[in-house]
């Protein structure tokens, strides 16, 4: 069975990509508090990659629907929900990584649009900020997606991120998205 096609961001105005946001219908993971009933055996790699039992996943279709029941607990760990069960799968940084960036707007009324390796879309702004944390090997960005899930920002999109930052000239390195301004320097 085939999967539905995804639209190619770049071709989205920032309009058709709100309209598809507004579409997407999730499954209510905040309100499931089933009992814990153990582990997935599943882990997701820093790369984005999801594995069941050491074996990649091989069908997007099933790494999509998975990440649509992955929730964030208090303490930090990640769990796959239904309403009935409840499994700890083990997220080695970030379970999303956002693979492309497309920006409409310049300076301050800009926005920037994230297609995550999941397909999803998320745009930077209050209630989706970027953030950059400090590792010993150099800087890691992040895109708060939804529910405390976050997306490492993939390398070659923190370039493009960069060059938006330089030609925008500000005293503090950083991007503008929806109305808010994300310093692109990280807490040391």
């Amino acid at each position: 069975m085939p999967m539905d096609a995804q639209p190619d961001l770049a071709t989205l105005s920032l309009s058709d990509i709100a309209r598809l946001l507004q579409e997407k219908k999730l499954p209510p993971v905040e309100q499931w508090n089933p009992d814990h009933c153990g582990d997935s055996e599943m882990r997701i790699a820093r790369d984005g990659t999801w594995f069941h039992q050491g074996s990649p996943i091989g069908r997007e279709a099933m790494v999509r629907l998975f990440s649509t029941i992955l929730r964030r607990e208090a303490d930090g760990s990640f769990v796959l929900v239904t309403p009935v069960e409840k499994l700890s799968i083990e997220v080695e940084d970030a379970p999303f990584v956002a693979v492309e960036v497309k920006r409409e707007g310049e300076d301050r009324e800009a926005s920037l649009a994230f297609r995550l390796n999941t397909g999803d879309i998320a745009i930077a702004g209050p209630d989706n900020p970027l953030s950059i944390r400090q590792g010993e090997d150099g800087p890691h960005p992040y895109l708060k997606v939804r529910g405390g899930l976050e997306a490492l920002i993939a390398r070659s999109v923190y370039y493009e991120l960069a060059n938006i930052a330089l030609e925008e000239e500000a005293e503090t390195p950083g991007v503008w998205s929806g109305g808010a301004f994300f310093p692109l320097e990280g807490d040391a």
